[in-house]
C-alpha cells in the first residue's frame, strides 16, 4: 500500500511515465489490438478487451485510492456489479442485499435471481435481528450500500464485515456516494469496493463507467479473467477522461460538501420541507457511525416535500439551477424524483418497504455558487406555496 496521501495519488498517478516522449500527462492508447514481437511470444497486451494501458492505469489508480490489490474498470457501474455476481455467485449461492439499494442494483439482483443464477434476499441491514437472520442462512456475498441511495442510510461497515466474515460471507460495498475521498471500505474490512465512476470519480457527467476493486490479489486476478471472458471492460477513451476527473476529485469534493452544508441549513428553515435525509444531521440514525467511518458527509441529500403532488410538480418545474435528471456527482446540481426515476424498477410495495415515498426528492449538489442555488430553491418554494392557494 502506498504511503502517499489520497490527493497525491489522485493527482500524480501516471504522471511522467511516458518513456518515448517524456510527456508529463500519460497518453491515451486507443488501439484495439497490439503486435506480437514474434511467433509464440505473448506480449503484455494483445487485445484491448483483455488489457489496455490507459484503462489499466485508471484501475491501478483507483485501487491505490481504495487500498485494494487490484481492480477492473468496466463499461458502467452496473457492469461492475454484474461482474462481481458472475465471478463469485452460482445457482446455490445467496447474496444478502439492502432493501433500500439503488434501483438498478435491485433490478439486477432481482432479475438474475429470478432466472436461477443465484439467490437474493433483500433485508433492512440496519435492523440487527433481520441481518442476523439473513446471515444465519450462510450467504456467499453481502452487498452493502452506504450511504444508501436515496435515503442516505448509513451502515456500520466494520461491524457488518465482522459478522459477515464470521458467517463465511464476502462483503462488497458500493462506495459511489462518497468516493475514496471520503470513505475507504477496504480499510474497514470489506473484500470488494464498487463505484459507478460515472459519478464523483469522473465528476463531469460526460462518461459512463464503473470499477470493481478487490482487497486481495487472488480475487483481483479472478475478476480480471471474468471481465475479459464476458467482455465487461470499459473503453480506453472513457478511462482517459475518467482519469482526468480523478485528478481533481479531492478539490471537487471539498466544494461539493461546502455547498451541500449551506443548502442543508437553508432547507431546515423551509415550511414546505418535511423530513430531511443527510448523515450530518445529529438526529440521523447513522450520524455517529458516519462520523467514525467517513471523512466527510458528502453532497447527496434527500427530503420529503411537505405539500401536495401539485406543489411538488410546481417546485421541480420552477427550478433553474437544478436539472431534473438521474445520475449524480457532476459539477452541475441535479434534482431527482426517486420513485419515478432512479428507483422505478422497484415495485410500489418494494419502494414503500424501503421508505421511498412519492414525496421524496433527491439533490446532487454541484459546484455552482451556493448563494445562487439557495436563491433558486427559494423562488421555487415560493411558487410551490402559491400553488396551494
Amino acid at each position: 500500500m502506498s504511503d502517499k496521501k489520497t490527493a497525491t495519488i489522485a493527482v500524480r498517478s501516471g504522471i511522467e511515465t511516458d518513456q518515448q516522449f517524456r510527456a508529463v500527462v500519460p497518453p491515451i492508447y486507443l488501439t484495439s489490438t497490439y503486435g506480437f514481437p514474434e511467433l509464440g511470444t505473448l506480449p503484455q497486451y494483445d487485445y484491448s478487451r483483455s488489457g489496455n494501458p490507459t484503462r489499466n492505469l485508471l484501475a491501478e489508480t483507483l485501487a491505490k485510492l481504495e487500498g485494494g490489490a487490484g481492480g477492473v474498470v468496466t463499461s458502467c457501474g452496473t457492469a461492475a456489479i454484474n461482474l462481481l455476481a458472475t465471478a463469485q455467485l452460482g445457482p446455490d449461492d445467496l447474496v444478502v442485499a439492502p432493501h433500500d439499494c439503488y434501483g438498478g442494483t435491485y433490478r439486477l439482483f432481482n432479475t438474475r435471481a429470478g432466472k436461477g443464477d443465484f439467490k437474493v434476499l433483500f433485508v433492512d441491514q440496519g435492523n440487527s435481528q433481520a441481518l442476523a437472520e439473513a446471515l444465519a442462512k450462510k450467504p456467499t456475498l453481502v452487498w452493502v450500500e452506504t450511504p444508501s441511495n436515496p435515503l442516505l442510510r448509513v451502515i456500520d461497515v466494520e461491524q457488518l464485515c465482522r459478522q459477515a466474515h464470521d458467517a463465511g460471507a464476502l462483503v462488497a460495498v458500493d462506495n459511489t456516494f462518497l468516493s475514496p475521498a471520503l470513505q475507504q471500505p477496504i480499510a474497514l474490512g470489506a473484500d470488494f469496493v464498487v463505484h459507478s465512476t460515472t459519478k464523483y470519480i469522473n465528476g463531469h457527467s460526460d462518461v459512463v463507467g464503473g470499477v470493481l476493486i478487490a482487497k486481495d490479489s487472488e480475487h483481483a486476478e479472478t475478476l480480471s479473467w471474468w471481465a475479459n471472458c464476458i467482455g465487461a471492460t470499459g473503453a480506453p477513451f472513457d478511462a482517459y477522461l475518467t482519469l482526468r476527473g480523478v485528478r481533481t476529485l479531492m478539490a471537487r469534493m471539498r466544494v461539493h460538501e461546502e455547498n451541500a452544508a449551506r443548502l442543508l441549513a437553508y432547507l431546515q428553515t423551509q415550511p414546505l420541507v418535511g423530513k430531511i435525509y443527510h448523515p450530518s444531521l445529529a438526529d440521523h440514525p447513522g450520524h455517529a457511525i458516519a462520523v467514525r467511518q467517513q471523512k466527510g458527509f458528502g453532497s447527496m441529500l434527500s427530503f420529503e416535500l411537505a405539500g401536495s403532488r401539485q406543489q411538488l410538480e410546481v417546485f421541480v418545474a420552477s427550478l433553474n439551477d437544478f436539472s431534473l435528471a438521474e445520475s449524480l456527482g457532476g459539477t452541475e446540481s441535479l434534482i431527482a424524483h426517486p420513485a419515478s426515476m432512479t428507483h422505478r424498477a422497484m415495485s410500489d410495495e418494494a419502494q414503500l418497504a424501503a421508505g421511498i415515498l412519492p414525496s421524496l426528492l433527491r439533490l446532487s449538489v454541484g459546484l455552482e455558487d451556493a448563494d445562487d442555488l439557495i436563491a433558486d430553491l427559494a423562488q421555487a418554494f415560493a411558487k410551490a406555496a402559491e400553488a396551494s392557494e
